[in-house]
């Protein structure tokens, strides 16, 4: 302030750091805009909590790839859409989920590492709240897998089909499994639970239950519209009463599971079925989370946070990157790395390996459930 010195560097954020461009050109936009919300995001959070704002001391403009892709893929599938369909709906809804994503991810990006949460919560918030009430309640579909087996038995396709399609068999090939991540409105809720550190999974073949979840929800589809005539999938109160009941059980059993086995994740584990669908095509995912073993220093940080229990370190020493389709891509363990030994990253790659964390079997026995 006139006394020639110069002022001292610092990791604040300020809106001359923000890079304008003078092209026209849809890559550089989309990062211009993740960028552009990011910022007025975390400024207004920032402000209200009466804090400067501060960013990532690693950040660089890469790091906005991932993000920026992501937003791009949803807005070039929005557009696709509303050519081929003439629907403004297509155009807004996968629009809106692309830049809740992008700004999710950018978030993430941008702040710091005791921060980084916020990212994550923020797309879980705006997804999960905007599926379940908007697209869900007023758009009066019914978009669990008993929607979907509606859909497919009666030959049409409604909302539940092309958000399968979307969200959970196309998308995971690219994405991995980011919707549990980052859009699930069910981990929505079970992330505020107190139970963040798992004690591993239980020893046996539980997840299998997942299977069974889908073949008793196709048998149940078949029996409620085959046999008693009633309307699960779209456009009538029945739907809207399968949804809201549906999703019921899937919350009360969710914290009921969490509580007993002291696990916020264990409905995602053991009993969800939307994992089947995503297990088979995320295996193929260009997104991974990537390793660097020079960096590793076996501290185990990055396993004790893992809410699905994957013993990252394994990856690590085999030069590979994360390959078990457990992966929900939180990047809890990227945050958690002091050596930055994991990112997040593309490639060509098959995944299936599986490698997870087992609880001990006096801890396992501790934590059944009877009935």
């Amino acid at each position: 302030g006139g006394n020639g010195r110069t002022p001292p560097m610092t990791n604040r954020i300020s809106r001359h750091d923000i890079p304008h461009y003078g092209r026209f050109d849809i890559g550089h936009i989309l990062y211009k805009t993740i960028l552009d919300l990011s910022y007025i995001t975390v400024r207004l959070k920032m402000t209200r909590a009466g804090h400067s704002l501060k960013i990532d001391k690693n950040f660089s403009r890469k790091k906005l790839l991932v993000p920026a892709l992501t937003a791009g893929a949803f807005w070039t599938l929005a557009l696709v859409s509303f050519a081929l369909s003439g629907q403004a709906f297509a155009l807004i809804n996968f629009g809106y989920l692309g830049t809740a994503l992008g700004l999710g991810l950018g978030l993430y990006a941008i702040l710091p590492k005791p921060q980084k949460p916020v990212g994550r919560r923020v797309s879980l918030l705006l997804i999960g709240l905007y599926l379940f009430g908007f697209v869900g309640l007023m758009g009066r579909e019914n978009i669990q897998m008993e929607g979907v087996w509606w859909s497919l038995i009666n030959g049409t396709y409604y909302a539940a089909v092309w958000h399968y399609l979307v969200a959970k068999i196309v998308g995971p090939l690219l994405f991995g499994r980011l919707w549990c991540g980052w859009a699930c409105w069910s981990v929505m809720v079970f992330d505020l639970l107190p139970y963040k550190r798992s004690a591993g999974r239980l020893p046996g073949r539980w997840d299998w239950l997942r299977y069974g979840h889908v073949a008793l929800s196709l048998v149940l589809a078949l029996v409620v519209w085959q046999l008693l005539g009633i309307q699960i999938g779209t456009n009538s109160g029945a739907a809207i009463g399968w949804f809201l009941a549906g999703n019921g059980l899937y919350y009360a059993v969710g914290i009921a599971l969490a509580v007993a086995l002291k696990d916020n994740r264990a409905f995602c584990k053991y009993v969800c079925p939307v994992a089947v669908p995503l297990k088979l095509t995320s295996r193929f995912s260009l997104l991974k989370i990537g390793t660097v073993a020079a960096n590793c220093n076996d501290c185990g940080a990055c396993e004790k946070v893992c809410p699905m229990d994957i013993q990252i370190t394994d990856y690590v020493h085999a030069n590979q990157r994360v390959l078990s389709t457990e992966c929900t891509l939180c990047q809890t363990c990227v945050t958690a790395c002091a050596k930055d030994a994991l990112k997040l990253s593309t490639g060509f790659d098959v995944g299936g390996r599986e490698s997870l964390r087992l609880r001990l079997r006096s801890e396992a026995g501790e934590n059944t459930i009877s009935c």
